[in-house]
């Protein structure tokens, strides 16, 4: 049985007059599912990419950006984790792979359950890029520039059902099947931002790998 704790860096969160601090699990959510140090112990001699057979991708060399403090450490280049495909190659940090890996392992298959084939890809809407949060002039580097957060914005099911953030959240069945992906997502990444977070996270779920001592940041 894996342990749950998930620890990793800083928040991808709008700059406001009021700070953010990270919030407590929605009521009854357990602790993070995955750890990442034990998923490289326990599948490193798998010889996949960052220790998994089942994280498809290229490694690429370190790089820096042209703000200090961009760039990625050892990335990787994933265009498919756990048998469900991006909808584009992204570029990421080996711990966010991982993340997505046990996101795509666990969190989607238990929430969908098999409904409409099951998912068979995620629609990419940003992955890497030397910004500040939310392009905002001022903020902090968002995690987007240390390729430590992906931002999703659709699924679409093996029977050829797709599913959007922006169109089905809180509507009917797929909005019931988001909401749960939501939910099992703070177990997975140390901050899940979604429609209800703020007007910039209407069309797309923010996952990133970031740490907070109380816990996964959920909004």
């Amino acid at each position: 049985m894996w342990r749950a704790v998930f620890a990793l860096s800083i928040a991808c969160l709008p700059a406001t007059a009021d700070p953010l601090r990270p919030m407590a699990r929605p009521e009854g959510l357990g602790q993070a599912t995955w750890h990442v140090q034990e998923l490289v112990d326990a599948t490193v001699s798998s010889g996949g990419v960052c220790g998994r057979a089942d994280i498809i991708g290229e490694r690429r060399p370190t790089f820096s950006g042209r703000i200090g403090g961009c760039g990625i450490e050892d990335p990787v280049l994933v265009s498919e984790v756990f048998n469900v495909r991006l909808s584009r190659p992204a570029l990421m940090h080996c711990d966010t792979a991982r993340a997505l890996w046990g996101f795509s392992y666990a969190t989607l298959r238990k929430a969908v359950d098999g409904r409409f084939g099951g998912i068979t890809e995620m629609n990419v809407a940003a992955h890497y890029s030397c910004r500040t949060r939310n392009n905002r002039a001022g903020a902090k580097l968002s995690e987007h520039a240390t390729g430590r957060a992906i931002d999703i914005s659709a699924f679409t099911f093996a029977d050829g059902t797709k599913m959007t953030v922006l169109d089905d959240w809180g509507k009917g069945i797929k909005g019931a099947l988001l909401k749960r992906i939501w939910h099992g997502a703070c177990g997975d990444f140390g901050t899940v931002l979604g429609p209800d977070a703020d007007r910039f996270h209407k069309d797309h779920f923010h996952f990133d790998v970031a740490a907070y001592r109380s816990g996964s940041y959920c909004r």
